[in-house]
């Protein structure tokens, strides 16, 4: 034997797993031969790594298959969710140079992701199904946010809900491609059915304005023009804004054209003061277009200039590749949209619509200790929950401040403001407007 040559790796077992017996002996015409001495279980972890020696203890069917070929599925279903070739590239790039973590299943199945992963990247690495309708998981017993980091020996288990669909906003955080590339399917899907949905709300409305009622056969005999396959796609079309309402019309009516030019019928420029005051008596409202069929961050999007809320009177713009965004009806971005009546639409609550929204408050803060402390305490109590805070001015006296406050509704935030402008640290607080 070679001398300190021997080395005892069972007993003091590598971190990654790793365990074996080493030596080194002189061989014949004095050459050193090394000698590793393992059991099979532990040379499938040597070879294959923990992932794949756990399957291997597991006594799973096909464990062999699996090891050898698992990469290659994973990589035809990236494949197979990707839309081109580029974001099958960006994708399989998540999967390589990254460190690994091992976690456990309920049932004690061992599930391998890159460092960084999050209880999303997990439920889709166990099932494309599991990670489609996951609602939220619990780590080593205790329920977690989605974007938790996971991390070495958890024991994940994935909460699911048959109603659920994924959220757009899981993008912003998963890190396997697996995964990122099954979100951004079912997104691109989903959009597909919301702006061909806008769409026909559009169509109906712009037919109903020059004295016809729409039908889908109607727009059958422009689908080539279009160059569309069928309805649906043209009505998507229309309702991501990339082909036109007008446009689609004169299509189908082409003696229409000199009407529509001439302002004779169709939709006419109002001047947006008398607009607004006619939503501010409510008129207009009847018929609306309720947003409860779109889903944010897909075909319905907030304006970020006016952080419109439940309870604000608003109204509709059609924006090219996003469908609408909503703004407040006294949003000063409007007054560039004033000459383009073709892109308003008349849109209303969803009464029965829980989902919170950000609405934005400008603060003025007297600096002196306990302050800030005060004016997170009162929106607290208040149950807002703060989302981003920027301090916008800095002065010997006072600070003033920017908030994003999570609210159920305008009167939630009404409530509290209200309550900020009665305690003494605050010396001021409005609404962001633009």
């Amino acid at each position: 034997m070679v001398p300190e040559r021997f080395k005892d790796l069972i007993s003091t077992p590598k971190r990654n797993g790793y365990a074996s017996l080493h030596t080194c002996v002189i061989g014949p015409k004095r050459n050193r031969i090394e000698i590793q001495i393992r059991t099979r279980e532990m040379h499938e972890v040597a070879e294959r790594g923990v992932a794949a020696h756990w399957a291997y203890k597991q006594g799973e069917a096909g464990e062999r298959e699996g090891r050898r070929y698992g990469w290659l599925r994973e990589l035809l279903h990236i494949l197979d969710q990707a839309a081109g070739p580029e974001e099958f590239l960006e994708h399989t790039k998540l999967e390589m140079f990254q460190d690994q973590v091992f976690c456990f299943t309920p049932r004690g199945d061992l599930i391998g992701l890159p460092r960084g992963a999050t209880p999303v990247d997990f439920a889709y690495a166990v099932h494309s199904h599991i990670g489609d309708i996951c609602v939220g998981a619990k780590v080593n017993g205790r329920i977690v946010q989605l974007k938790t980091v996971l991390e070495n020996g958890d024991q994940v288990e994935i909460i699911t809900s048959k109603a659920q669909s994924p959220s757009p906003t899981w993008e912003n955080f998963v890190v396997t491609g697996k995964a990122r590339a099954a979100i951004r399917k079912f997104v691109r899907s989903r959009q597909v059915q919301e702006y061909a949905y806008l769409g026909r709300v559009v169509m109906e409305k712009t037919f109903e304005e020059v004295g016809y009622q729409y039908s889908d056969k109607a727009l059958k005999g422009v689908l080539k023009i279009f160059r569309c396959d069928d309805t649906d796609d043209l009505l998507a079309a229309v309702g991501s804004s990339t082909v036109t309402a007008h446009d689609v019309l004169v299509a189908v009516f082409p003696g229409l054209k000199e009407e529509l030019e001439r302002g004779e019928i169709g939709t006419k420029v109002v001047p947006l003061a008398a607009a607004r005051k006619e939503r501010a008596r409510g008129k207009g409202t009847p018929g609306a277009l309720p947003i409860k069929g779109l889903t944010p961050g897909m075909a319905l999007h907030y304006a970020n200039c006016c952080h419109p809320l439940a309870g604000d009177r608003i109204v509709g713009i059609l924006t090219p590749s996003k469908g609408v965004t909503l703004h407040t009806i006294d949003c000063p971005t409007l007054e560039s949209f004033s000459e383009m009546p073709e892109r308003w639409l008349d849109v209303a609550w969803d009464e029965n619509n829980p989902e919170e929204l950000v609405g934005r408050i400008n603060v003025t803060v007297i600096n002196e200790p306990g302050s800030l402390s005060a004016l997170a305490s009162v929106i607290a109590k208040n149950l807002g929950n703060i989302l981003n805070l920027k301090i916008t001015h800095r002065a010997t006296d006072f600070f003033e401040m920017a908030i994003d406050v999570e609210v159920q509704n305008v009167k939630h935030l009404s409530n509290i403001i209200a309550a900020l402008r009665a305690t003494p640290a605050i010396n001021s607080v409005e609404r962001a407007r633009g």
